[in-house]
């Protein structure tokens, strides 16, 4: 009877983690190979309606080709933790993340209650960056100055 070696703890999340970047950088490079087509044709064509979709097609490939790449990014800090014995422990409250969110996201840093909260004080944040935006902003300054 053959002995098979024994897997480590992760080995399942780290075969979904290569997947999920083999995918990602296979999307990224069609990406970028679109990309690289539409710039080559040099002169724009169209009337002003086709240049301006082509310009919201080619600014929203660069979007997703930034996501792609935090994505990777995401991937790869992952699989550095599971090396050293890291992975599956939230950064924040330093508890350990269940399984099956770490199966449904595998490149999560928090669990399910801290990624929460964090998003809570994002939003919190933003808004408090809007408010005090809009307040700097003097009504009618650029009509006195004309």
């Amino acid at each position: 009877m053959a002995i098979k070696p024994k897997k480590h703890k992760w080995q399942e999340i780290q075969d979904i983690l290569l997947k999920m970047k083999e995918d990602t950088l296979r999307e990224i490079t069609k990406t970028l190979k679109n990309g690289a087509d539409t710039t080559l044709i040099g002169e724009p064509s169209g009337d002003i309606y086709d240049q301006a979709s082509s310009e919201r097609d080619r600014e929203l490939g660069l979007l997703l080709g930034d996501r792609e790449r935090e994505k990777v990014h995401a991937i790869d800090e992952a699989l550095l933790r599971i090396k050293e014995n890291e992975y599956g422990i939230c950064e924040e409250c330093e508890e350990e993340i269940p399984h099956g969110r770490l199966k449904a996201m595998p490149f999560t840093r928090h669990c399910v209650k801290c990624k929460s909260d964090l998003e809570k004080l994002q939003a919190q944040t933003k808004r408090f960056e809007e408010e005090r935006a809009y307040r700097e902003i003097p009504l009618g300054s650029e009509e006195e100055d004309a």
